[in-house]
């Protein structure tokens, strides 16, 4: 490639924004080995405590992100991995053949107390480092590390989930609007579909709907974790209103991505079948894409949720009297119903409405 077309500004922006995204873990995992080095200076006679940086580093590195259940897990692989290292070596020594050896009796160890995988590895890890970076670790039991392993781990633990805690409301808005956006752009697929009697874009439509599932799962987990770093880090509870919403919000936009899956695939039969579309659907599955995009704005502008809701209801009207469509047509406005209700009701919780309207009828709720 000749030097002028190189461009290497770009390169660089984008290198910019991956330091800057992972700017803040790499501070916390700097700051708690400073602090675990310190502090293990201060309550152990090692002047070099570097098992107490090495531990906080990994522990806290594995288990950014994790619940604290996770962190302690990752935590107490460390300290067993370490454990095992150090008695053991000083019946076989260090060598090449005695590092394997380390490394199955302590993911042995790290297995035995109902480890799960992450603190399996970390226990083998731990083992390794003790045998190559710690010579002296041959020449008797010492407590001293598994005490730097604890100060190491239970320094991680204070930096993730007290002093530097990550942002709830930032990674569980990330994953909500990731759901949204995939949702939107199936059903905009879909309406698609309908207008050009495309089965292409409908088969589209339905794998972008089919990859939603572990986006939801994600932001299960992000509720999950955000309730948590709530829970340890009192400065964070005033957020606990807003996360209901999502928490409320988010069962019904597992419903919306299901029934929106099914109505992919009966719009792939419908376009399939070379029967007449009726010119409801591309309407009623636009006014469902529009209904997703002022639910995604609402979380930050409640208003927008009576907005998202006016969608819905529109889609529903627009279904609900199909005339004389054919079977397979009948399937699909069915279904576009059902992801109507859904909306409907995600956009009563994502609104912070207090009224559930889980028991209110179908009927009464596209009306």
């Amino acid at each position: 490639m000749p030097f002028a077309r190189l461009h290497p500004l770009p390169a660089l922006a984008r290198a910019r924004r991956r330091v800057r995204s992972s700017l803040r873990p790499v501070l916390q995992t700097a700051a708690a080995a400073v602090i675990a080095w310190y502090l293990a200076i201060l309550v152990l006679p090692d002047p070099r405590p570097a098992f107490a940086s090495i531990a906080a580093v990994i522990a806290l590195g594995a288990s950014y992100g994790q619940r604290g259940s996770r962190a302690i897990q990752l935590s107490l692989g460390v300290v067993i991995g370490i454990a095992v290292a150090d008695l053991v070596v000083q019946v076989i020594g260090t060598g090449g053949l005695q590092i394997g050896v380390m490394v199955l009796l302590a993911m042995t160890a790290a297995r035995a107390v109902g480890g799960g995988e992450l603190l399996v590895s970390e226990a083998a890890v731990s083992a390794i480092l003790l045998v190559t970076l710690d010579p002296s670790a041959s020449d008797g039991f010492s407590p001293n590390r598994m005490l730097e392993a604890l100060i190491g781990g239970g320094v991680s633990l204070a930096v993730a989930s007290l002093f530097f805690p990550p942002d709830p409301e930032l990674e569980v808005g990330r994953a909500a609007q990731t759901v949204f956006t995939g949702l939107a752009h199936a059903l905009g697929a879909i309406a698609t579909a309908f207008d050009r009697g495309d089965a292409g874009l409908a088969e589209d439509a339905l794998a972008e709907a089919r990859a939603l599932d572990s986006h939801v799962r994600e932001l299960d987990e992000a509720i999950s974790r955000a309730n948590e770093t709530i829970r340890l880090t009192p400065q964070r509870r005033p957020l606990r209103s807003q996360l209901e919403r999502y928490a409320r919000t988010s069962g019904q936009l597992d419903l919306a991505v299901r029934d929106t899956r099914v109505l992919a695939r009966y719009a792939v039969r419908a376009v399939r079948s070379h029967d007449p579309i009726s010119p409801e659907l591309p309407s009623a599955a636009r006014e469902l894409e529009l209904s997703i995009w002022e639910l995604a704005g609402a979380f930050d502008h409640p208003s927008r949720s009576e907005t998202a809701r006016n969608h819905a209801i529109a889609a529903g009207a627009l279904a609900a009297h199909p005339g004389d469509a054919t079977p397979v047509t009948m399937q699909v406005f069915g279904q576009v119903r059902s992801v109507a209700v859904d909306l409907r009701r995600a956009a009563d919780s994502a609104g912070g409405s207090d009224e559930p309207s889980y028991e209110v009828p179908t009927e009464e709720l596209l009306v």
